[in-house]
């Protein structure tokens, strides 16, 4: 049998930058959703917290750190960033492993919000859209996640099959972006 080689998403297309703005990949790890079971909800919470250091988040928030996160990822889902998940969880809740079915990029830099701008119908002003805050929402015309991670950075989330349009879209919005700086 021969071995299979894991690919990026992305190609050669990044790292990219363009002005004060780059997009890189993420290597985020695992991607896991966790989906408590009816009634299930604190007590996967506290499994989480136990075995990971963080709780269950609430809606459109993030818990966690770089090395290990949980998004919120819609009604009673939580997506599990970095580390594989603690079998333990599996007792409240229904895990599903979601890996290779996400693209993942990190768009930093100060004009990070106005290149979003262009492409997102959310207000991501760090007013109001802080460290820690996420949103599934369209990017462009995609369904996506974007969080922040940073005073300056974002972490998005694409469908694997939008790697390549989304790289694309931020491309067009980072030039427009640096073209009026």
């Amino acid at each position: 049998m021969g071995e299979l080689i894991a690919k990026s998403a992305f190609g050669d297309l990044l790292p990219l930058s363009v002005g004060a703005a780059t997009l890189s990949e993420a290597d985020v790890g695992h991607l896991t959703s966790i989906a408590p079971f009816r009634g299930q909800t604190t007590a996967t919470s506290q499994a989480l917290r136990a075995a990971h250091g963080m709780a269950l988040p609430a809606v459109n928030r993030a818990t966690g750190k770089a090395v290990a996160r949980a998004i919120w990822f819609g009604k009673d889902m939580a997506l599990l960033v970095g580390p594989p998940p603690n079998a333990d969880l599996a007792k409240t809740a229904a895990l599903t492993d979601q890996s290779d079915a996400w693209a993942c990029v990190t768009l930093d830099g100060p004009p990070a919000e106005d290149i979003l701008a262009r492409l997102v119908p959310v207000d991501l002003r760090a007013a109001e859209f802080k460290r820690g805050h996420t949103v599934r929402t369209q990017i462009r015309h995609m369904n996506g996640s974007i969080t922040r991670v940073g005073s300056d950075s974002f972490l998005i989330m694409v469908f694997r099959s939008m790697a390549i349009t989304l790289v694309h879209d931020i491309k067009e919005a980072m030039e427009a972006t640096a073209a009026r700086r």
